[in-house]
């Protein structure tokens, strides 16, 4: 409630990220398109068997360049205007971890290790939750931007995408219990420290350098198994797109494209779930003495 609390006094900063943010990336999906078509006006104009307006190839040039530009302006603005929103909570969220646990009379190894775990917190925030409706914005303008092309593109990208959600979704359930065993290992690491045994020491980051290893290999499989399915479903599509008569260097162009963004987005998707189990484990901490 009190991380809520946060967010909503910062809802106006908030609010203008994820405005940029929806900006940035509509500009973003719709490039490949204008692209596009702006190959094709260049091949038209320069073909000697097509008659053509020598002119024809400005529109698009402007239209192309304008997404650019607007994508471009958009995210600039933004990476801009971040820090300034998101490193206020940060100050303020610790100054609240200091004053509960001075006022529940946590150790001073705990209150320090949770202040500067509220960092993954706002970093979370800052850089995560943004990449979530970036990641959904390219996958839905990817696969609906297919469907103008060919409807078989589109729908094999969607029956792929189920079983990918479904696996990333177990990968994330079984790194929760790893990321509470990290975070309770280093909520001691500032008290082992002030022992100063060095057997200590190397102990405790023994079993960190462990968990964060099972962690990565829980990443590695999920990560590897992700990127095969990907490579079939890409070559598989890139049969259908180079099969059809009908389609110009243009359209061959924007469907290489979108498929593309499609693939980075989804394959994306573990990284952010590791995060947001993370968190979930680090909101709990916190919430427990704010």
């Amino acid at each position: 409630m009190a991380l809520f609390k946060l967010i909503i006094k910062h809802r106006r900063g908030i609010a203008l990220i994820a405005f940029l943010i929806v900006v940035e990336n509509v500009a973003w999906i719709l490039e490949p398109t204008l692209f596009g078509t702006l190959i094709d006006a260049f091949l038209q104009r320069s073909s000697p068997t097509v008659p053509s307006d020598k002119y024809a190839h400005i529109v698009p040039l402007i239209f192309w360049i304008t997404a650019y530009l607007i994508n471009s302006t958009s995210g600039t603005f933004r990476r801009r205007f971040e820090p300034r929103v998101f490193q206020k909570m940060y100050v303020e969220l610790v100054t609240k971890i200091a004053e509960a646990g001075n006022k529940l009379g946590h150790e001073t190894s705990k209150t320090v290790a949770r202040a500067h775990l509220s960092q993954e917190y706002v970093t979370f925030v800052q850089y995560r939750i943004p990449e979530i409706p970036e990641q959904i914005i390219s996958i839905l303008g990817a696969v609906i931007a297919l469907t103008f092309f060919d409807l078989r593109i589109s729908l094999v990208c969607l029956l792929i995408s189920l079983p990918l959600i479904i696996l990333s979704s177990l990968y994330g359930r079984n790194v929760v219990k790893l990321h509470a065993e990290l975070h309770d290992t280093y909520e001691t690491i500032y008290d082992t420290f002030s022992k100063r045994k060095p057997e200590q020491v190397t102990t405790i980051y023994k079993t960190m350098a462990k968990l964060q290893e099972k962690i990565a290999t829980w990443g590695a499989a999920n990560f590897g198994i992700m990127r095969f399915v990907l490579l079939i479903i890409f070559l598989f599509v890139l049969y259908i797109a180079i099969d059809l008569d009908n389609f110009s260097l243009g359209s061959i162009y924007s469907i290489v494209a979108y498929l593309w963004t499609f693939v980075t987005s989804v394959e994306y998707i573990p990284e952010l779930l590791e995060s947001k189990t993370s968190l979930q484990d680090l909101s709990r901490r916190i919430e427990t003495d704010l």
